[in-house]
C-alpha cells in the first residue's frame, strides 16, 4: 500500500447502502460511490432515482461508471481485514479478558461493550457501531464483564439512572414507580459529580502524598542530629562507666593493699616473737650445759663457788604473749562506703548533663483561668498560683470571678496548664519554696474535674507530692514513699510523649526525683499544678512556674 493510502481510513471505503467494504464500486453523477449490486437495487426498488447520500434526483437513470481507484483500495482494505481476523482468530481472548460475544468459533478480546446491546465485541464486530448512523449513539465503554449486572433485576431494563434519596441505580420504570418523590437524575449527572467528588479526593490525596514526603525527608534530615545525640550520649556514658570502672577497680586496690599491709604487719610480729623466743631457747640450753656439768661435779669448792655465778635470770613469761590476729571489721564497709561517694558524684555529673539535655524542650506554660477551683489565686501573668485565705492577702494577686463550667476543678484545689501537648517533648519548672503541700505532673484532657479523685494514672494523672511538710510520695498506685536527703525548692517536669516517660527533677541538686516509665498516651497533656490549701497561711507560698527563657538559657 502506497503512502497517500496510509491517510485513508476503512469508513471511507463502506459502501452507505451495505455499510460493508465496496464490491465492484461505481461512481454516481454527484460523486458518490456505492457497491454496484447495492445502488442497482436501490434504483429498482425506489420509483425517483436519487443518490441514497445526498438525495439528488436524476430524472433518467444515470450511466455507472466503475471506479478503478476505489476498487483496488477497496480491495487492499479487504485482504488486510482478512488477515487481521485470520490473525485474531489464531489468538483468542486470554483468561482476565472479556471475550466477544459475537464470535462463534474462538472468542477474541473484546475492545469495546455496547451498554444499550449489553454486549462486548471484537475489532471485527465492533466495525457496525463505528459507522452505521443508527449505532454510532449507543455508548461504548472499555469491556467489561456481566453487562446483565447494569439491568434492573425488576423490570429489566437498562440502569441508566439514580436516586440521590436512596444512593442507588434505578431504571425510567423505577423512578416513575418506587422513586417517583424521590430526586432521580441521569446517571451520566451522578458520574459527572462523582467524577468532581473523586478528582478533589485524588487532590487531596496527592496532597497528602506530598506532606507525608515532605514527613519523610524531614525525617532524614533530621537522621544526622539523632545520630549525633545518640553519639554524645553514648560517649558521656562511655566516659562516667569508665570512670566508675577506674574508680572500683581503684578502691579495690587499696582495699586489697590494706588487707595486705594488716597482714604484712601481724606475720612481721610473729617472726619477731619467734626469733626472740629461739634466741632464748639458745641462752637457755647453755646454762642448762652448764647446770648438767656442776651437777656432776665432785668438788664441794668449785661447785658452791660456781654456782652463785649461774644466778639464772627469771625466764620471761610468754603466757601472755600472741600473736592477735589483725581486725579486718569496717574495711570492705569504709571501701564501699568510699565508692559510694565516688559513684555519687558521678551520677550527680551524670545528672547535671541529663538535665541540661532535658532543659533543651523547655515550655513556656502558663494557667488557665477557665480550670482553676474558684478558691484559687492567679498572678496576672498567670506563671503564680496559691490558694486563697480570708487573713491573707497579697497585692499581687487578683481574684477572679470566674463562671463554673465543666473544666473548672469544683473539689481539688488545682489548676490545669493553657498548653497541651500530643506529641514530642516538654519540661517545665515550678518553684515550691516555702511550700508544706504541692501536687505537680501531667493530667490528660479527659480527667474528672468534679468532686473527689485519686490522683493516679489509672484516672490520667502523672504526679508527686509533698504532704506535711517532709512527706514526699509519687502518686502512682499503690503510692511510692521517696527517700530524699534534702527538701525541694525548684522541682523539674519533663515528659516523653511518644516514650511514654514522665520524670521529675530536684533542679538545684540536678538529682531525679522519680520517673513514671512505660505509659500509654492517647490524649493531649496539660502541665497540672495543686498548690494545696492555705492552711492559715502555713502553705501561702505560691508555685512559681520558672520562665521559659530561663531554662533556655541554662
Amino acid at each position: 500500500m502506497s503512502a497517500a493510502s496510509c491517510l485513508l481510513t476503512e469508513d471511507q471505503f463502506l459502501c452507505s447502502i451495505c455499510l460493508e467494504v465496496f464490491t465492484n464500486p461505481v461512481s454516481t453523477p454527484c460523486g458518490h460511490n456505492f457497491c454496484k449490486n447495492c445502488i442497482t437495487e436501490h434504483s429498482n426498488i425506489n420509483v425517483q432515482c436519487q443518490c441514497p447520500n445526498c438525495k439528488k434526483v436524476f430524472y433518467r437513470r444515470p450511466e455507472l461508471q466503475v471506479n478503478t481507484f476505489i476498487s483496488e483500495m477497496a480491495a487492499q482494505f479487504r485482504q488486510s481485514a482478512q488477515q487481521k481476523a485470520r490473525s485474531s482468530e489464531q489468538q483468542g481472548a486470554k483468561p482476565g479478558e472479556v471475550p466477544c460475544d459475537v464470535c462463534t468459533g474462538t472468542k477474541l478480546k473484546a475492545l469495546k461493550s455496547c451498554l444499550v446491546c449489553l454486549a462486548s465485541y471484537c475489532e471485527t464486530h465492533l466495525e457496525p457501531h463505528l459507522t452505521m448512523s443508527g449505532l454510532k449513539r449507543h455508548q461504548l465503554i472499555k469491556p467489561v464483564e456481566n453487562l446483565e449486572g447494569r439491568m434492573c433485576t425488576k423490570h429489566d431494563k437498562l440502569l441508566e439512572l439514580f436516586c440521590k434519596a436512596d444512593q442507588m441505580c434505578v431504571c425510567m420504570l423505577c423512578a416513575i414507580s418506587d422513586h417517583k418523590t424521590h430526586d432521580v437524575v441521569p446517571l451520566k449527572e451522578e458520574y459527572e459529580g462523582k467524577k468532581a467528588e473523586l478528582g478533589k479526593t485524588e487532590a487531596e490525596i496527592k496532597q497528602m502524598i506530598q506532606k507525608r514526603q515532605l514527613n519523610i525527608q524531614e525525617i532524614k534530615r533530621s537522621e544526622k542530629p539523632r545520630q549525633r545525640d545518640a553519639d554524645i550520649v553514648i560517649a558521656h556514658g562511655v566516659q562516667v562507666f569508665t570512670a566508675l570502672k577506674e574508680s572500683v577497680e581503684r578502691v579495690q586496690a587499696e582495699f586489697i593493699k590494706t588487707i595486705k599491709q594488716k597482714q604484712r604487719k601481724t606475720e612481721k610480729q610473729a617472726e619477731d616473737f619467734i626469733k626472740n623466743l629461739k634466741q632464748e631457747i639458745s641462752e637457755l640450753k647453755k646454762k642448762r650445759s652448764e647446770v648438767e656439768q656442776l651437777l656432776h661435779s665432785e668438788d664441794h669448792l668449785q661447785l658452791i663457788q660456781s654456782f652463785s655465778s649461774l644466778n639464772v635470770a627469771p625466764p620471761k613469761d610468754w603466757t601472755e604473749v600472741s600473736v592477735r590476729p589483725p581486725s579486718y571489721e569496717g574495711t570492705v564497709v569504709r571501701a564501699v562506703a568510699q565508692l559510694e561517694e565516688m559513684m555519687s558524684k558521678e551520677t550527680k555529673k551524670l545528672f547535671e548533663v541529663e538535665l541540661k539535655r532535658v532543659q533543651q524542650y523547655g515550655a513556656d506554660v502558663t494557667l488557665d483561668p477557665d480550670t482553676a477551683h474558684p478558691n484559687l489565686f492567679l498572678s496576672g501573668d498567670r506563671k503564680q498560683v496559691n490558694d486563697r485565705d480570708d487573713d491573707y492577702c497579697d497585692c499581687y494577686y487578683e481574684e477572679k470571678n470566674l463562671p463554673d463550667n465543666p473544666e473548672r476543678f469544683d473539689t481539688c484545689p488545682c489548676v490545669l496548664g493553657e498548653q497541651s501537648f500530643s506529641s514530642g517533648r516538654f519540661y517545665y519548672e515550678v518553684q515550691v519554696k516555702g511550700k508544706t503541700d504541692w501536687d505537680l505532673g501531667v493530667a490528660r484532657e479527659s480527667v474528672n474535674r468534679k468532686g473527689q479523685f485519686s490522683l493516679t494514672p489509672q484516672n490520667g494523672y502523672w504526679t508527686i507530692c509533698l504532704r506535711n511538710e517532709n512527706v514526699y510520695e509519687a502518686l502512682a498506685d499503690p503510692s511510692v514513699c521517696l527517700s530524699l536527703k534534702s527538701k525541694h525548692e525548684k522541682v523539674g517536669v519533663f515528659v516523653d510523649y511518644e516514650e511514654g516517660l514522665v520524670s521529675f527533677y530536684d533542679v538545684d541538686t540536678a538529682a531525679l526525683i522519680y520517673s513514671f516509665t512505660g505509659c500509654s498516651f492517647t490524649e493531649k497533656l496539660y502541665p497540672y499544678f495543686g498548690p494545696g490549701f492555705n492552711r492559715d497561711g502555713a502553705n501561702s507560698a505560691p508555685l512559681i512556674i520558672w520562665p521559659e527563657s530561663d531554662l533556655l538559657g541554662k
